[in-house]
């Protein structure tokens, strides 16, 4: 296992710079038609201009007139995107086949304010890296009692389509973006650069990548290889195990806050953590002077941590205790008993993974909380989760959960509503970037 801490920095590099004698209005095309390869030209319908010059990070399809250049860009090719007059507004990744166009890099005005970057892979990628790593010293993280969390979260630090997170001396890498995959080599040597990391593992998001024109199922990378394939980090204090093997980046940083709240409210009480995974809440709720908790699954590796988590934290074991089962069965068991807690996390893998089935998985939220108020004490609390983007943007989750209550025969206010830990921010041209609804409810 691999345990460390302390500031994550940016080594220093030589990266070739820019001139910035250019005018700002002609400072991308000029650049361009000095560039070796050619930069091709995507113009876009008579009225969309606005919005991309207002900041929104992704050029729809729907949104291009028409494609200038010979030969036409291939995906992941650099491009610059222009107004009708065909006079540019930014530049950005290219993709053929993709509903997103363009991912914008940086628009016009911002190459005037810093040419270094303009059509420059390396030094935007330094530059960016750079600023997220400031946000998150400015967070406080890494510290000596958090070395587990996010470092680029996407369009919140203007590189759409890249993930890193930070657990201890280990980079994990998600890929969902054409572009990321063709810089993969640039990508790569930037995080080795940084201060403090060891290891980088690669991890295409396979399904999002096909909606790209790729396909890269098989295609994790761990560089160099971690022999026990286990990493180990701190959050809040508490230890935890982590299999390079596990879901998305291998641990759930984004709940990292909401889970240290649980800590303050769990003293006397008793606590049953549905969808627990590897024991993030439960162990929250145990340090935090939980009575008796139960954490329910139906994965057994991660339970298997789960249990190693007790162990690696010196928890007493009468105090918590991990079952595998399906949730809905558990609940419906557990309401047959008049069993009940005093607090219940619900924290259901993504249900709405597409708008399209958003109805059906409202139906599905509403009956797995209509089954979780049952269980929970008159007056105790219900910590519920939704990491569908679908739900989370269509604003319904509230009404969900109010229907949820209405099956239950059971009335609820809501006390707090959080989404994703600050180390994850949003870029809110882009409210599709948002994603985690938790809600906590009073369940009367």
């Amino acid at each position: 296992m691999l345990a460390v801490a302390g500031t994550i920095m940016l080594k220093s590099a030589t990266i070739p710079a820019l001139s910035s004698s250019s005018a700002a209005s002609t400072l991308l095309q000029q650049i361009a038609s000095n560039h070796s390869k050619g930069i091709a030209k995507v113009v876009l319908k008579r009225g969309k201009t606005q919005l991309f010059k207002d900041g929104c990070p992704m050029v729809y399809s729907g949104a291009v007139d028409r494609i200038l250049g010979r030969p036409p860009p291939r995906t992941g090719d650099m491009v610059l995107v222009a107004d009708g007059m065909e006079k540019p507004i930014g530049w950005g990744f290219y993709n053929s086949v993709s509903m997103f166009c363009v991912r914008l890099m940086q628009l016009e005005e911002e190459a005037a304010g810093d040419p270094d970057c303009a059509l420059n892979v390396e030094k935007l990628l330094e530059t960016r890296l750079g600023r997220a790593i400031q946000l998150r010293k400015n967070l406080g993280l890494p510290s000596a009692s958090t070395n587990a969390y996010r470092l680029v979260n996407s369009e919140g630090d203007r590189l759409s389509g890249l993930i890193v997170d930070i657990f201890g001396d280990l980079a994990v890498v998600a890929s969902s973006a054409a572009w990321v995959e063709k810089y993969k080599p640039e990508i790569k040597n930037c995080i080795n650069r940084l201060e403090g990391i060891n290891y980088i593992s690669w991890r295409p998001s396979a399904e999002i990548l096909k909606e790209e024109g790729l396909d890269l199922s098989d295609s994790r990378e761990m560089h160099p290889p971690i022999p026990s394939g286990m990493v180990k980090v701190m959050e809040n204090q508490i230890s935890y195990s982590i299999s390079l093997e596990g879901q998305k980046t291998g641990f759930y940083a984004d709940q990292r806050e909401n889970r240290q709240f649980i800590s303050t409210v769990s003293d006397g009480q008793r606590v049953l953590d549905m969808y627990c995974y590897t024991g993030g809440f439960a162990l929250n709720a145990v340090v935090g002077g939980a009575t008796d908790v139960i954490g329910v699954d139906s994965s057994s590796p991660a339970l298997e941590l789960a249990n190693q988590n007790i162990v690696l934290n010196n928890l007493d074991p009468n105090r918590v205790s991990f079952r595998r089962n399906d949730a809905a069965d558990f609940l419906k068991d557990a309401a047959s008993r008049n069993e009940l807690w005093d607090i219940v996390i619900m924290d259901p893998p993504k249900l709405a993974p597409r708008r399209k089935v958003l109805q059906n998985a409202s139906g599905m939220y509403r009956s797995l909380n209509s089954l979780a108020m049952r269980v929970v004490k008159k007056g105790g609390l219900l910590m519920t989760c939704s990491c569908s983007g679908a739900m989370t943007q269509s604003g319904t989750f509230l009404t969900t959960l109010q229907a949820a209550a209405t099956m239950a025969g059971r009335k609820i206010t809501v006390v707090r509503q959080t989404g994703a830990a600050c180390d994850h921010p949003i870029d809110p041209s882009y409210p599709e970037g948002a994603y985690l609804s938790n809600v906590l409810l009073r369940v009367l």
